[in-house]
């Protein structure tokens, strides 16, 4: 089994499509796009940072949309072409996989285990683990090095690469005005809104394909939603702590067995909430924020996807080559 460094990483921050996207025209949205692959937690760095109606705020959710619309196929035809080659283990491909998105990972993983159908099993745990890893580590990491990197970067580049473009290219897309909740963060109501909507569907969800006990399931959400409120008090109290990084760590803690006195409590009672079930909920909540935002992704045009379709590219490749290195 490949090991699991720290420098696997490294290949999930997307700095090297910074050149590509200023050649392009893209300015300052170029930071928020090619910092990281543009998921949920990414979003998050960008708006306690800079705000969503920056031209990071743009760059990032333009990256989101790209990648929620088009990147689990783009990464499923991707990752089954290399897979078939040969030239990768099947091993290291998922480590690859796992580039911090569960749609994405399970996509690239379906289609490396088509190629590999043996080892299934092994390929989606190993899949699991990394992206795992990627989600933890990969914040701190685009957090404290990705991002500042990517912003001096963008610093030093622009002047030269920028040249080879449009100069007022994009300069419509500085006119365009986010909708006031992605500026102005999101109001208790609305949050216990999207808690209540997605715990709905994880209950029926889990109730229809895995036939758990809607009890069962309800015990396990409501201790689930408790924990997310929670982090979301303290977020609104320390304001300058990234809500991502709260739960990070408490739930980190509270997930460990023993480490808290109710810590066993909760695992147990958790434990048989399964993971698809969010999904369906999250993804139409993040589909419906996609649609308000479109203006933002149409000015963008085509520069965007060119950009997050290489980033994910690269996120994959070079994940799995490093995976390849220390097998």
């Amino acid at each position: 089994m490949p090991h699991q460094p720290f420098h696997e990483a490294f290949a999930r921050d997307d700095v090297d499509t910074l050149p590509l996207a200023l050649l392009l025209g893209i300015k300052r949205e170029a930071v928020g796009a090619t910092f990281s692959v543009g998921r949920e937690g990414n979003i998050v760095i960008i708006g306690e940072k800079y705000g969503m109606a920056s031209p990071e705020g743009r760059g990032v959710l333009a990256e989101y949309i790209t990648g929620t619309v088009l990147g689990a196929l783009f990464i499923a035809v991707l990752s089954g072409f290399v897979s078939s080659l040969g030239i990768f283990d099947p091993r290291s491909l998922a480590m690859g996989a796992g580039v911090g998105s569960g749609s994405l990972m399970a996509a690239a993983v379906r289609a490396i285990v088509v190629q590999h159908p043996g080892q299934a099993s092994e390929i989606m745990a190993i899949a699991a683990a990394s992206n795992l890893l990627t989600s933890v580590a990969g914040f701190f990491f685009t957090l404290f090095l990705s991002l500042p990197l990517c912003s001096w970067l963008y610093g030093k580049l622009e002047p030269v690469l920028g040249r080879f473009s449009r100069r007022d290219a994009m300069r419509e897309v500085q006119d365009v005005k986010l909708d006031g909740a992605l500026a102005h963060g999101t109001s208790a109501r609305d949050a216990a809104l999207g808690w209540f909507l997605v715990g709905a569907g994880v209950v029926i969800g889990n109730k229809l394909s895995y036939h758990v006990p809607l009890w069962e399931s309800l015990k396990g959400i409501l201790v689930a939603i408790a924990i997310v409120a929670a982090c979301d008090l303290l977020k609104r109290v320390f304001s300058r702590v990234p809500l991502l990084l709260t739960m990070s760590v408490v739930v980190t803690l509270i997930g460990v067995p023993g480490m808290l006195p109710f810590s066993d409590a909760v695992i147990a009672m958790t434990e048989k909430l399964n993971f698809m079930t969010f999904t369906t909920p999250v993804l139409a909540l993040a589909g419906l924020s996609v649609a308000k935002d479109l203006p933002v992704f149409r000015l963008l045009g085509w520069r965007i996807v060119v950009v997050s379709l290489t980033a994910t590219a690269g996120t994959f490749l070079g994940a799995t080559l490093i995976a390849e290195f220390f097998h």
